[in-house]
C-alpha cells in the first residue's frame, strides 16, 4: 500500500490535473468539464504511480495500456499526459482547435500516450479486452486499463466484453465504471439504470469493488486489490460527482459546457492554494520518514 506521503503527492498530482483540464476547456471555449473531472482522480492515480509507460518512447511495446472508452472526457487523460511530459505545453491552448494534436474525443494517431482511439461510446472495454488478450499471447505481463462511463453501459457491447474477459481469466485488465449518475440527456437513473452492472460482472467471472472514485486513497487501495488478481478481471465502481474539484458540481447540466477565464483564474487560485497545502504536508512527511506526527 501507498504511504501517506506518496498519497499526498498524488493528490498534488490530481490538483494539478484539474487545473489543466479547466485550462484547456478554457481556451478552448466549451469542453466535457464533468466528465473530465469526476475521472480526474484515476487519471491521476494511473499516470502517477500505477502505470508503467516511458514519456520518452509512448509506443514502447512493454508499457501499460490504458483505454479511456469515455473517449469525450479524453481531457483528463491529457492533462495526466501532459504532467508527465508526453508532449510540450504549447499543445494545451489547442484542445480541439483546427489541426490540433488534442482533440475533442481521444485519438492514438494524433496524441502521444493515447492507446486507442475513442468516443464512439460503448467499444472501448472491447478493445481493452482484446489488447489485453494480444498482450497475453504475446506473453507480455502488462495492465491494461478501461475508463468506462455508466451512461455508456447501457449499451450492449460492453457487456458482450465483460463476458468474454470473465471467460478467458484476464488476471491483466482493470476496468473502472465512471458512475457520475448523469449523462449528455439527464440522469442515468431515469434515462436506464446500470446500478447492477457490478453483480453482472461477478456473475460474469469478474473481481469487483465499488469504492469513492474521487478519493485517493480508495482508488489506490482498489488498485492494488485490482492488480492482485491473477485469474480473473477486475472491474472497479466509482462513485463520482459528475465535475468534481470544481464549479462545475454544483450545476444540474455539466456535460459539456464553457469555462470562462474567470471561473478558470478562480479556480487555479484555490487549486493552487490547495496545492500549497499539500505541498507542506509532504515536506512534514518526509521530515519524520512518512509518518503523520501530532504538534
Amino acid at each position: 500500500m501507498l504511504s501517506e506521503k506518496q498519497l499526498s503527492e498524488l493528490e498534488i498530482f490530481a490538483a494539478n490535473v484539474r487545473i489543466r483540464i479547466l485550462e484547456m476547456i478554457s481556451a478552448a471555449g466549451k469542453g466535457h468539464v464533468g466528465g473530465s473531472m469526476s475521472a480526474a482522480d484515476v487519471a491521476a492515480v494511473l499516470y502517477g504511480h500505477y502505470m508503467n509507460v516511458d514519456p520518452e518512447n509512448p509506443r514502447w511495446e512493454e508499457r501499460d495500456r490504458l483505454v479511456m472508452s469515455k473517449g469525450h472526457s479524453g481531457c483528463a487523460i491529457y492533462a495526466a499526459l501532459l504532467l508527465r511530459g508526453f508532449f510540450p505545453e504549447d499543445w494545451a491552448p489547442t484542445l480541439n482547435q483546427l489541426g490540433t494534436r488534442l482533440p475533442s474525443h481521444c485519438d492514438r494517431q494524433k496524441t502521444p500516450g493515447i492507446d486507442m482511439t475513442t468516443g464512439s461510446l460503448g467499444q472501448g472495454l472491447s478493445a481493452a479486452s482484446g489488447i489485453a488478450y494480444a498482450n497475453e499471447l504475446l506473453g507480455r505481463k502488462v495492465f491494461t486499463y478501461c475508463i468506462l462511463g455508466d451512461g455508456e453501459c447501457q449499451e450492449g457491447q460492453p457487456w458482450e466484453a465483460m463476458m468474454f474477459a470473465g471467460h478467458h481469466k484476464q488476471g491483466h485488465l482493470i476496468a473502472f465504471v465512471d458512475m457520475n449518475g448523469k449523462q449528455v440527456d439527464g440522469v442515468v437513473d431515469e434515462i436506464l439504470p446500470v446500478h447492477n452492472i457490478g453483480a453482472h460482472a461477478e456473475l460474469f467471472g469478474w473481481h469487483v469493488q465499488t469504492i469513492n472514485g474521487n478519493d485517493i486513497r480508495a482508488l489506490s487501495e482498489a488498485i492494488e486489490n485490482a492488480r492482485n488478481q491473477t485469474d480473473r478481471p477486475s472491474m472497479i465502481i466509482m462513485k463520482t460527482i459528475k465535475g468534481f474539484g470544481c464549479f462545475a458540481q454544483d450545476l444540474v447540466f455539466n456535460h459539456g459546457i464553457g469555462v470562462s477565464q474567470e471561473q478558470y483564474e478562480s479556480e487555479r487560485i484555490r487549486l493552487e492554494n490547495h496545492i500549497n497545502e499539500l505541498t507542506f504536508r509532504v515536506l512534514h512527511l518526509s521530515e519524520n520518514d512518512g509518518k503523520e506526527v501530532l504538534a
